[in-house]
């Protein structure tokens, strides 16, 4: 018995860091490309510094009705300027709310949603959370107004993801995302931009939802990460792959299921639900951000020079997709 359970104990042993290097290729989607390619792109971090500030400080609070109307006018005006800008009220405990948007491109069969929540957590100033999300969908605009793009591109401002609607059938997104399975338009790749303007170069200030996950990546809170569900490993790599083509900065990416606290922490989530293809572009929130849903979240504590390189990364990524060549 005993030569038994030694014999198992070596097997395992010797299977052991086969399945650990397994599982730490399918989590973190390595990439051993690493050249880069100079661009043309301009992402303006003064105009979304502009758009922060606008939404985070000087806008009424990103709540209620008649609060969350007075930024959807403002995002309205600023995409107005690239084309139509489409609203989409729908009701909720008999309060109206607007999700946004706006195409480019050829009205083909199959679309790339990118999309951000414009509301914010009670009465903050969410400024990472997600005024940041918002400026870069504003950003995009004017990009996307410049491309050749062979098939639609759709930039969606959402309402009602913070809670109490959350995870409900009342998000913005969930609303979105219903309605497109409804109409039978097909979706290529939705990204949920979530987050994307705090980073912190010391020591030690990232962390992570499991221990171990220090050693898969970093622990200086100076990178985007792409995350999706586990039936997401090919776009979350191809994603990566184009941005980290543009990129200075690091971007790392996380295939993970659901059960892993913050991998369906925003609107790609409901894209899951109706079976699109998704993922969220990230400064992984609360894993790094100290003043996620605090009165700290605001304009001055972002890095304006990262988003901007994020914003580039993510219209690669359109690019690269819609086989476009720069403007």
């Amino acid at each position: 018995m005993m030569r038994k359970l030694l014999r198992s104990l070596g097997e395992v042993a010797l299977v052991l860091p086969f399945l650990m290097v397994g599982l730490w290729f399918v989590v973190t989607q390595p990439l051993w490309q690493t050249d880069q390619v100079t661009t043309s792109v301009s992402v303006s971090s003064e105009r979304l510094q502009a758009h922060v500030r606008k939404l985070s400080a000087e806008l009424p609070p990103r709540t209620f009705p008649d609060n969350l109307n007075a930024s959807a006018a403002y995002i309205r005006e600023q995409w107005a300027a690239f084309g139509k800008v489409q609203d989409m009220p729908f009701v909720v405990e008999g309060g109206t709310y607007n999700n946004l948007s706006i195409s480019f491109g050829p009205a083909t069969p199959t679309r790339i949603v990118i999309g951000a929540h414009y509301d914010a957590y009670e009465e903050l100033p969410g400024a990472d959370d997600n005024a940041s999300g918002i400026a870069g969908l504003l950003e995009l605009a004017r990009l996307l107004s410049q491309a050749p793009l062979t098939k639609q591109v759709e930039l969606v401002a959402f309402t009602l993801e913070e809670p109490p609607y959350f995870r409900t059938a009342n998000m913005g997104s969930a609303v979105h995302a219903k309605k497109l399975l409804e109409n039978g338009d097909k979706v290529e790749l939705m990204i949920a931009l979530e987050m994307i303007g705090y980073y912190d170069d010391t020591p030690h200030s990232q962390d992570f939802p499991l221990p171990l996950m220090e050693y898969a990546y970093a622990n200086q809170g100076n990178f985007i990460a792409v995350v999706g569900n586990l039936s997401s490993m090919g776009i979350v790599r191809d994603t990566k792959a184009s941005m980290r083509r543009v990129m200075a900065m690091p971007v790392y990416s996380i295939n993970a299921p659901w059960l892993i606290p913050g991998i369906d922490f925003s609107d790609h989530l409901n894209f899951w639900r109706q079976g699109f293809p998704a993922l969220m572009v990230t400064d992984t929130a609360f894993y790094r951000n100290d003043a996620y849903h605090h009165r700290e979240d605001t304009w001055e504590r972002l890095d304006y020079i990262k988003m901007a390189e994020v914003v580039k990364g993510v219209f690669t990524v359109i690019l690269d997709r819609t086989n476009a060549l720069e403007p």
